[in-house]
């Protein structure tokens, strides 16, 4: 791998620990809406696509509603996670230091993806943002257009860093790097694994001092 010149995080999972906030906000706003209990498996089996997929999923005739429901809880349980990963902030400062350029692409909605990066007070450490859609998974297209933003930087000197195996596929796709991030307690390392990450790292503390070597 050659030095890394800029690095494209995903959220949830990778920058905090924000996937039980999503379920717990979905909960809260379509259980009402539909009169019945959804499970925490049927709420993450419609990840891809931004939570108005979700709400379009398990709520499609109150989508409005739901949506606006879903952003109200998901700012006012943000306390469940109030802060990035432990080590987080350090590893952007080290790149922030090193002139590495930042990027993000999440699946998550715009609007929620504000409220975190807001609630973390990460905002200003990503140079360009690409959030997802509500009708589908939309990584690669957002990994595009930052390769294309950053379109003096080749792809070899790129990363892509998140926590799920559609992660890595589509960083394959995209045909950048892709390391996996296991430090969050619901990631199944042993997919990221099989499904051969450039690297998998356990603990954010592994992967700066591997980055450490690599800017």
């Amino acid at each position: 791998m050659r030095k890394i010149k800029a690095v494209i995080f995903d959220l949830d999972g990778t920058i905090g620990d924000t996937v039980p906030l999503c379920i717990q906000a979905f909960r809260q706003s379509i259980e009402p809406l539909i009169d019945q209990q959804v499970s925490d498996a049927e709420i993450m089996a419609t990840f891809g696509p931004s939570e108005e997929g979700t709400i379009m999923a398990l709520a499609p005739n109150h989508y409005d509603k739901g949506v606006a429901d879903y952003l109200a809880y998901y700012e006012e349980y943000h306390d469940i996670c109030p802060s990035p990963f432990d080590g987080m902030l350090e590893v952007l400062n080290l790149l922030q230091e090193k002139q590495i350029r930042i990027a993000m692409v999440t699946g998550k909605g715009k609007y929620s993806t504000e409220i975190s990066l807001d609630k973390f007070g990460l905002t200003d450490y990503f140079e360009i943002i690409e959030t997802g859609i509500p009708t589908g998974p939309s990584k690669p297209e957002g990994m595009e257009k930052v390769v294309d933003y950053f379109k003096e930087i080749p792809k070899e000197e790129m990363i892509y860093v998140g926590d799920a195996p559609s992660d890595i596929t589509a960083s394959r796709q995209v045909g950048i790097a892709v390391v996996g991030a296991g430090w969050a307690e619901a990631t199944e390392v042993g997919k990221l694994e099989a499904l051969r990450a450039d690297k998998v790292f356990k603990t954010i503390e592994e992967f700066k001092t591997w980055l450490v070597t690599k800017i």
